[in-house]
């Protein structure tokens, strides 16, 4: 008997070591699982932060990029004045931030405002395609001169204005059907409507104003920019 008591007691002991041993083993498993877990958490806030620093950031950018739109439109206001010689002159105030965001100028072509921070290159530059206007307005604050004309403008006309553009620094060229006349000249802060290419005022408007005294950066360069 005192030996079969014996054994059970030892059995008993054994399983309450090997309950003891598993229970100690579990508490381990999930202390691991806690600490991976909570690994996991802490390396999902700081990514997630930092895509929420990163969005925010980029929400806020966007977000002063157009309030600053915003505030040269409100800036912008002003109307043409014509002088006796036919050149319109802008009264109002001209803005000169680079802006990412679309600008809406107030005239076609437009003659000043806030533009992309890359100039169209306008080395006598003369282009079959439209431009866009952010670019040009940033040649035009180079002091360049712009022509434009739309399919009303006879061909011999454009390709004799083409070929005195070609041979001007400081000009350029290109299709506008959105104006109102069939040639147009421009300069920063300047306009004018010729009838020919042969008008003396084409050669008058590209004296005055080819680098003139409107120009906002004087001596900057009409390459280098977009082509």
């Amino acid at each position: 008997m005192g030996s079969a008591k014996s054994t059970g007691t030892a059995a008993r002991t054994a399983r309450i070591e090997e309950m003891r041993r598993a229970e100690k083993a579990r508490e381990r498993r999930n202390r691991i699982l806690v600490i991976a877990a909570s690994v996991v958490a802490v390396a999902g806030l700081v990514v997630g932060g930092i895509v929420v620093v990163r969005s925010q950031g980029d929400d806020s950018d966007a977000k002063q990029d157009a309030k600053n739109t915003a505030a040269s439109a409100k800036k912008r206001p002003g109307h043409f004045v014509t002088r006796k010689d036919g050149v319109r002159v802008w009264e109002g105030t001209l803005t000169r931030n680079h802006v990412v965001a679309a600008v809406h100028y107030p005239s076609e072509p437009p003659v000043g405002g806030d533009h992309s921070r890359v100039w169209q290159n306008c080395n006598g530059d003369v282009y079959t395609k439209a431009l866009n206007n952010m670019n040009t307005v940033h040649a035009m604050e180079h002091g360049a001169v712009w022509v434009t004309y739309t399919s009303k403008a006879p061909k011999a006309d454009v390709e004799a204005l083409a070929a005195k553009v070609r041979k001007t620094p400081y000009t350029l060229m290109s299709p506008d059907e959105a104006q109102k006349d069939p040639i147009m000249l421009s300069a920063w802060g300047h306009q004018r409507t010729v009838k020919s290419a042969s008008d003396p005022d084409v050669d008058r408007f590209l004296a005055e104003f080819v680098q003139g005294k409107q120009t906002p950066e004087p001596g900057a360069p009409c390459t280098g920019g977009l082509s």
